[in-house]
Parts: structure tokens; sequence; C-alpha cells
């Protein structure tokens, strides 16, 4: 039986449920010392004066490192890298002070608290400068960032102004989502130690090869001589796919004071210095004949980004391939404020901007009187409207009906209120789901050792998304071998390259590459059996010889086990593969999609909101384990929640400070919040995507949940709220 799409457990469980998994703040260094930011308490300006005599002359200290006496860093600490390897740093290369937060000094001393006690005494003066801190004021000179991601800022097909004018009903309204913040369990943390001219860093981050390939170009050294380790990450949701001021921080601290440095971020400095989610402010216009068919759809995005860096959230590029129309256009304008650099967050783009489309959606299918489930059925398009090509596989139509069974939508009133429990309102709410199934080149290295066991090794991460599990169950199968004879190892920059991991692309790049190398492997290893004398198979074709359940069995009966060929060999068998995506990418467009339907009670006297119960059906390939997948979209979908009902960065527009900036007050989902959820994973091919046809997983589960809960909380109380969080005073 093959092992791949088991609910198999996880490998690495045991390892964390024993304190035996080792975090990047948790390696054992000697000599190691403490190192702490020191951040500015002004949006901008320029340092005119740093007093560092007393910090300097306090017990432990051993390094204060400000723009003052901080080494020269080529080109000015830019490595002139595109997101998500580059960003902007602030590495005290200057005086200039961008947003209140921003990394101004750092203090290194023998213990963590002489550090921060010396910190507190570094004194700095700052003239100030007039800031950009307002949204409304900052939106007047927007500008176009020239292209979002790899595609292009705006686009346009059709007759926008025509399509409108055919419409027989138009809904136009403004859309909106605050900053959030990403706030994984485990912060930013760096430990940097020289070796000579060579430096190892221990990052938790998505991307250790980015990691390597910044720092390395940031300090003009040869990535030969930079190695970044990282085998367990407490969480990312993107805000560790790129390189933060921090990590090069670390470096520069260690080779100044001469011996291993480690940064750890405390709690509050996870707000503005390692990124965010932008606040989006998202325009729809959408017509629509008298049958539904839509005529024109339009999305402008305007969203917020730093002084120092344009950084978009792709919101209307959801827009451009979801729904079959001939008159469409899509903008995206950036106004710049003095904020830290926004970054990716879970499903960027496409969690705002589903959060706008669906709900505009929704107040169409009620202005023209059709169930948004039909509505939505008869606008599905047979294939890419953007780039006109086929889809790899999409299960959209099943989605929606198969969803829509299990909630029971059909018992649904339409009228808004009508569905009442006491005190109670219920609202019943659905939106559609996608995200790109995207896939890179990757490398993994498979071998069988003496011993019986096998190893395979890719430098990928695990940020607790279960990649150890699945791609030990694909290896097992590629390589004939019993699972728990099978070790997986990652987060390592010795290891073959492989992607960030963040756009759901891990299980769809390494995978392949896990598989290919495993059965170049097991090749390897018929091979070696056939050519030895000793062996029970020698002599025997290839094509007569199976390996599995870790023996070698030929068609006539001989058997060996695995680990006697490798120890006659003399050296485990060892391949090394790497596998890209061929043509198919500009074959087919590849996404993923769903269908979530949610169900709200509502208070009718106090205005508070309860989801209390979510069904949503997905078509996104071949999971390659049921439980890690299912947990995957589960995970999704209470970030789905939090983004629709609780999450917001508040921003304080005098001082340009994030005020909630800890767990206390940053709320999120806890388990009294998070409902019965009910998932779907329909039965879908995709032969395009890769070998395996498995699509990542991770972000699409928060796709559409916002909008189906705000549709949900109108159904239940007659109100449309179209900015986020929905918070009960936006309904009393």
């Amino acid at each position: 039986m093959s092992n791949v799409g088991q609910p198999l457990d996880r490998t690495d469980g045991l390892l964390k449920v024993t304190g035996q998994a080792r975090y990047s703040a948790e390696f054992q260094v000697p000599r190691l010392a403490h190192a702490v930011l020191v951040q500015s308490t002004v949006p901008a300006g320029r340092i005119t004066r740093v007093d560092t005599h007393v910090a300097q002359a306090m017990p432990g200290v051993l390094l204060v490192m400000t723009h003052e006496n901080a080494p020269r860093l080529p080109n000015g600490g830019k490595p002139a890298l595109e997101p998500p390897a580059g960003r902007a740093l602030s590495l005290l290369q200057d005086d200039q002070v961008h947003y209140n937060g921003q990394p101004i000094a750092l203090v290194a001393g023998d213990t963590l608290e002489h550090a921060q006690a010396a910190a507190r005494m570094v004194r700095v003066e700052v003239a100030q400068q007039p800031a950009r801190l307002d949204f409304e004021t900052a939106r007047t000179d927007a500008h176009s960032p020239g292209k979002v991601q790899t595609q292009s800022a705006d686009t346009a097909r059709g007759d926008m102004a025509a399509g409108m004018a055919q419409a027989s009903q138009r809904v136009e309204a403004v859309y909106g989502t605050p900053m959030e913040t990403h706030n994984p369990m485990e912060p930013h943390a760096t430990i940097a130690v020289w070796e000579g001219d060579s430096l190892t860093l221990y990052d938790s981050t998505q991307y250790v090869s980015g990691v390597r390939r910044t720092v390395a170009k940031t300090l003009g050294l040869s990535p030969d001589k930079l190695r970044v380790v990282c085998p367990f990450v407490g969480g990312g949701f993107g805000c560790k796919g790129s390189v933060w001021s921090h990590v090069v921080l670390a470096a520069m601290a260690a080779r100044q004071a001469g011996r291993p440095v480690k940064l750890v971020l405390e709690r509050p400095q996870m707000f503005g210095p390692v990124g965010g989610r932008p606040r989006t402010e998202q325009r729809i216009a959408l017509g629509a004949a008298s049958d539904g068919r839509f005529t024109a759809i339009s999305h402008d995005s305007l969203t917020t980004t730093s002084m120092i860096e344009d950084w978009t959230e792709p919101c209307a590029i959801v827009t451009r391939m979801l729904y079959d129309t001939p008159n469409q256009r899509t903008t995206h304008r950036l106004a710049r404020m003095n904020v830290g650099t926004p970054t990716f967050m879970r499903a960027p783009g496409e969690a705002t901007g589903t959060f706008a489309l669906e709900v505009a959606l929704d107040e169409m299918a009620y202005a023209l009187g059709i169930d948004p489930v039909e509505l939505r059925l008869r606008n599905d398009a047979a294939q890419d409207p953007e780039k006109r090509i086929p889809w790899s596989s999409k299960s959209l139509a099943a989605c929606y009906r198969s969803g829509a069974e299990r909630f029971g939508w059909a018992r649904r009133n339409p009228q808004p209120g009508s569905m009442r429990e006491g005190n109670t309102r219920i609202g019943w709410g659905m939106a559609t789901a996608t995200y790109p199934a995207n896939r890179s080149a990757a490398g993994a290295t498979a071998r069988y050792l003496p011993d019986g066991t096998a190893q395979v090794e890719s430098g990928s991460q695990d940020l607790g998304t279960g990649t150890y599990t699945v791609m030990t169950q694909v290896a097992a199968d590629a390589m004939g071998m019993p699972v728990d004879r099978v070790h997986f190892g990652l987060g390592d920059t010795r290891m073959p390259e492989a992607p960030v991991s963040g756009g759901s692309q891990s299980v769809a790049s390494v995978s392949p590459a896990v598989q290919a190398a495993g059965a170049q492997a097991r090749d390897a290893l018929i091979a070696a059996a056939i050519a030895d004398a000793s062996s029970p198979l020698h002599g025997v074709a290839a094509s007569d010889i199976t390996v599995a359940d870790g023996f070698l069995s030929a068609r006539s009966g001989a058997r060996e086990p695995v680990a006697a060929v490798v120890a006659r060999y003399g050296r485990p068998i060892e391949v090394t593969a790497k596998v890209a995506p061929g043509e198919e990418k500009q074959k087919y467009s590849m996404h993923s999609f769903g269908a979530v339907f949610a169900e709200v009670h509502v208070d009718a006297d106090l205005g508070v909101i309860r989801v209390s119960r979510i069904v949503a059906s997905y078509g996104v390939g071949r999971l390659l384990n049921a439980k890690t997948g299912r947990s995957q979209l589960m995970g999704g979908i209470v970030g789905g929640m939090g983004m629709a009902l609780f999450e917001e960065s508040l921003f304080d527009p005098r001082y340009g400070r994030i005020v909630n900036n800890n767990l206390a007050e940053y709320h999120v989902p806890v388990n009294a919040d998070v409902p019965d959820i009910d998932i779907l994973v329909l039965d879908e091919a995709d032969p395009h995507i890769n070998p395996l046809g498995a699509k990542g997983i991770g972000e699409i589960g928060i796709t559409g949940v916002p909008a189906a809960i705000a549709n949900a909380v109108y159904h239940a109380t007659g109100r449309r709220v179209r900015e986020l969080p929905i918070t009960l005073d936006k309904l009393i």
C-alpha cells in the first residue's frame, strides 16, 4: 500500500512534545553573547546625537553599535535583490529615521539582562521631520508600483464603461482591511557564529537559501562562506520569508564583538520591523445582466507601504482570473507612510482581495434576487479569463454544490434577519476560495545506508505545516522502504537548494525532487545488486526487480534486504536530483479552488458575533497526507476567522506607533472562538502541476472566509459591513 495520501502522524511530533526539537534560539554555542535592539521612538527624522558612554561602562557590556561605529557595508547595505530574499533594511549605515520602531542601535552583553539594562541607557537625540502618518493625507499622491510581484500593476480588457452601461444591476462600493501582524508563536531569532571568515547563522526563517544569498551579498561574502541552519520554525505566515534587519545586525555584532551573538526579538518588536499586512482600500464596480451574467468588473486597490520600499499587497490579481466577464479593469496604487515595510502575510492579495470581491458578489446576488451560489455558478470561468489558457484542473463548481449540500444551503431563507432563535439572529453566508498552485525548482538527495535505513534531504523548511512528514512518505514510496526506516532532513544550506516556504509551493516543488532522487537511488541500488556477484540478484534484468518494504525482489523469487546490498557496496548509495517545472506552466493556469459556507449567531441586543459552524469544500489536487492536509486547511480557516472578526494592528496617527503590540491586545481566535469546522476535500486529479498531482494548501484556507462571515452577518442583521474586522460597534 502506498504511503502517500495516508493520514500518517507527524514524524517530528515526538520531538516537539518532548522538547527535543531545537529552534533557532536554542542552539548551544560556546561564549554566546546576547544582543538587543534600540529602536526609534519617533516616526521620521535625523539622528543628531548618540550618547553611549553610560551604556558602554555598564557590567557585562561587550558592544554598543550605532550608525557612528557600525561597519560600512558594500553598497550601503543594499543587496539589490528582489523580495522575498532582498528587502530595504535598517543596518545602521546612516542617521535617518523612517518609522517608529526602526532599529537605531544594538547592544551586546555577556547576558541578556546586562544587554537589556545597557540598551535602556543609550541616549539618542533626533531632529524630527514631518511624518506621513495619516492614510487620507498619504493617498493624495498615491503612485503606481509599476509591477505587482511579477505581474503588471494595472490591467484592462474589453470596454469597462460600455460593460457597466449594459448592466441591468450595478454594485459600486469600497471595502477595507486594516494593518495586520503575523504573530507566530516563535518570535524572530538569530544566532550568528563566525569562524575566521566563515559565518554560520541559526535563523528562524522560511527560506534558508534566501538568507544565505541576501546576507552574503549584504556583507560582501562569498555564499560558500555562509551556512544557514533552521531545522524547525515556530510559525511564520510570511514574515519569516524575507531577511530583516536583525539578521544582518546579529552577524555584524558577532564579528565586532569577536564572539557568537544571539538576537531574539521581543514580542513588541514583531510589530513593524519585520513586516505585516498593509492597510487596504478596495473599490469594486460590478455590473450584471438580469440573468446574473457579469458584464463588467473593476477592482481598484490602494494599499500602504513604507517610505523606503514599495511593497504591494496584490489585492486585485484575484479578480483578473476568478470570474468570466468580457470587460474588466484592475489597478494597484501605493500610499507611502512612515511605517515599517509591509510584507507577505498568509495569502497576500487573495486573502484581502477575495474579501472585497466576494462581498460585492453577495451584494449583487441580493440586488438581482439570485441565490449567491447560483450567481457564482453562472459566472464560473471555463478557462483562465486573463491568460486565455485552460486550467490544469478545476473543481470549483463541484465545490459549490458539495459544500452547499453538506451545509444545508437549500434550507436558507434569503431574507436578511429572517432566521432567529430567541434573541439570537442567525445568518448564513458563502464565498469562493482560491489560491495559485505555485511550483519552483528544487533539489533533493536520497541515500541508502548499510544499516537498512534511508536518508533523504532537501534545503527546504517546515513551518509546522508537516513537510517532514509528507516528504518522508514520498521518499518511502519512491525508495521502496518502510516509512519508519526513512529519515528526512531539511533546513540547512548544505543540502540541495529548495525554494522559499511561501506561496504554498513547498509540497508542489520539493515532493517531485524527493520522488526523483528516491527513484534514481532505487535504480542505482538495483544496478549495484545486479553487478554484485555475491548477490542472489546478480545478472537479473533490472526490469525484473522491484524494491518494496526494504527488500529487493526478483520475479524468480530471489530476494535480498536493502541493507545487505549496501553493506557489500561499501558505502551509501546516493543520488542527488534537481527538478524544475516544465512548459506546463505556460500551457495551463494552475490554481486551487474552494467554497466556504459560514453560519453566524448575532446577539440582537449586544451585537456580539459568534461563528457557529463552517463548511468548506476544496479542490486542491492530491493530498499527500490526509491528516496534515486537513490540519493546514483548518488552520487557514481559523486565520480567516481572525481576519474577519478580530485582527487589527491599531495605529496611533500621532506618533506612528502600533499600540496593541502584544498578544494580550492583538486579538486572534482562541479555542472558545472556533466552531465546528467541516472540511471536504474532493478527489481531484491534476496531471500537470507535478508528477504527484499535489498542490500546496497552506494559504487557500484563509481565502473566502472573511467574506463568507461578512455575508452571513449581513444575512443575520441586514447590516452590510465593508470594513474589517467586523466588531460589535459596527452593528449597533
